[in-house]
């Protein structure tokens, strides 16, 4: 037997089940790999926020910490020290790569979800972004497309088709919420204007990145349409018939693959893949995917056995969605839309949405120190970025679907002051004491041996340089003035600041 060899034959979804975990595993497995670098020096108890700080701000706010946990459920709550910071990012890593491997089930992935959703939920600055609520919603959908038991890569448990729609959901909203926001947004997406510009400014540019802002402008015009093809064209067929709901899945897969070559944008665009796969039942994948796949999963289809205790489960569920959905709908329909929004505090059902605006110019912070005494007349040295641009010379890396929390963090900020992001004083602070969790968020340290007696930040335009004018640099830049001030370890107000702050 042939999954699907009959034309008008019923959808089997055994290999999209098998082709979607896989891929959400992988972007677990980088979500979780990121938290084991980064975490500690950013909320671990020496970090720039810490995590026990906010939950006692929280705590006070809300009169206790049961409320507190009512309104950002975590399980951090319960012990928040830099050794359960690590041990509970760690263990989502292994399990993580367990489903990477091809098993899961219900519980592990239960485990997942409420693994990332208490990271996100005492993330703060650093976890705030659109992503992190959308893996956890497309993490607790996952959790009912699997049996509560059997990790085998195809289980005799056959996929729910009702978790499949609320998947397939999952990707209108984000795809409709992403169009719906850059057309109201900002006049150059109506234009057609925008990648003249979204290239150059997006937060971490990649590899690739200045080849496409160069390119002729019809060609980043069509480009402008491609988007509005994937995002608010593709998305009405996600429920439509077989061919049309293949021919929409595909295109929005090819959208994020178009983004994923063009830049940095984290692990979101293969995050978006995940739902969108939902479009593609077997009668696609039995095209590309090697026979003993297919075999396994026509084997498994063979010897289903459907479960009513899951069927009860996942009807629950649709109801559940259904009903959380209806905010997250009515926002896409308003012309007060808003993006990567929560409506609940488990981000169940979310409203998403991306570059709704684009900055003309590219402006970027760059942390300075120096060892001599007069700040004035100083010699200042660079703490060089990961994945921002800091030196001309330096070529744009290739980042994603790693993530680098500082440099998007500091993408956002160099739009503000230093007023609006009070943690970059803190930053400073580590940086006059060589913190080396903090200064290993940088790519170097300028100050290997002692720590500098000054550290300030300058404020800089950044623009790609036109290719085989000069060579050797990608960047061309201009100074525009300080964004933090030269900074002491002896400065009174400097000190007494980051004591207001709770931070010494």
């Amino acid at each position: 037997m042939n999954l699907q060899s009959e034309p008008d034959a019923a959808p089997q979804y055994w290999l999209m089940r098998f082709v979607l975990l896989r891929l959400l595993g992988a972007v677990y497995a980088v979500a979780f790999l990121v938290a084991i670098n980064q975490a500690l020096p950013l909320i671990g108890s020496h970090g720039l926020l810490p995590m026990g700080h906010y939950l006692e701000q929280i705590s006070a706010a809300l009169g206790s910490q049961g409320a507190g946990f009512i309104r950002v459920p975590s399980l951090f709550w319960l012990w928040h020290s830099d050794t359960a910071l690590l041990l509970t990012v760690w263990t989502g890593l292994i399990l993580s790569l367990i489903m990477m491997a091809g098993y899961a089930n219900a519980l592990t992935l239960g485990a997942l979800w409420v693994i990332y959703l208490s990271l996100v939920h005492v993330g703060q600055d650093w976890y705030g972004y659109g992503w992190e609520i959308q893996l956890t919603e497309t993490g607790f959908l996952a959790i009912f497309l699997c049996p509560l038991l059997d990790m085998r890569p195809f289980p005799k448990r056959p996929p729910p088709l009702l978790i499949i729609i609320l998947f397939r959901w999952l990707i209108v909203r984000i795809m409709l919420g992403s169009g719906l926001i850059k057309y109201r947004g900002d006049a150059v997406w109506r234009e057609g204007t925008a990648l003249y510009h979204y290239f150059e400014t997006q937060p971490i540019p990649g590899p690739l990145s200045r080849w496409f802002h160069f390119l002729p402008h019809t060609l980043l015009q069509i480009g402008v349409w491609f988007n509005w093809l994937g995002e608010l064209v593709a998305p009405w067929f996600a429920f439509g018939p077989r061919l049309a709901r293949h021919i929409a899945g595909v295109v929005m897969i090819l959208f994020q693959l178009a983004i994923i070559i063009s830049g940095n944008l984290s692990f979101l665009n293969w995050l978006t893949i995940v739902p969108a796969l939902a479009c593609l039942d077997d009668g696609f994948w039995t095209k590309i995917l090697p026979g003993i796949l297919i075999r396994k999963a026509q084997k498994a289809e063979l010897e289903a056995e459907p479960s009513q205790p899951m069927q009860r489960t996942t009807l629950v569920v649709t109801c559940l969605v259904g009903l959380l959905s209806i905010q997250p709908a009515l926002n896409i329909l308003s012309s007060k839309q808003v993006m990567n929004t929560s409506f609940d505090p488990l981000d169940l059902v979310n409203t998403y949405g991306a570059f709704g605006s684009v900055g003309r110019e590219r402006y970027n912070v760059v942390f300075e120190g120096t060892s001599d005494p007069n700040p004035d007349s100083a010699n200042w040295k660079a703490y060089p970025y990961k994945g921002l641009p800091v030196a001309p010379d330096q070529r744009p890396p290739q980042i994603a679907p790693y993530q680098l929390r500082l440099d998007w963090q500091m993408w956002f900020a160099a739009m503000s002051t230093a007023e609006q992001y009070p943690w970059t004083y803190h930053l400073a602070w580590k940086l006059l004491h060589n913190d080396r969790d903090v200064v290993g968020l940088f790519a170097d340290n300028p100050f290997p041996k002692r720590p500098p007696r000054y550290v300030r930040a300058v404020i800089y335009r950044y623009r790609f340089a036109t290719p085989g004018q000069t060579p050797s640099h990608y960047w061309e830049r201009e100074r525009l003035g300080l964004w933090l001030p030269a900074l002491s370890v002896k400065n009174p107000q400097f000190i007494a600041y980051l004591k207001s702050q709770g931070w010494l």
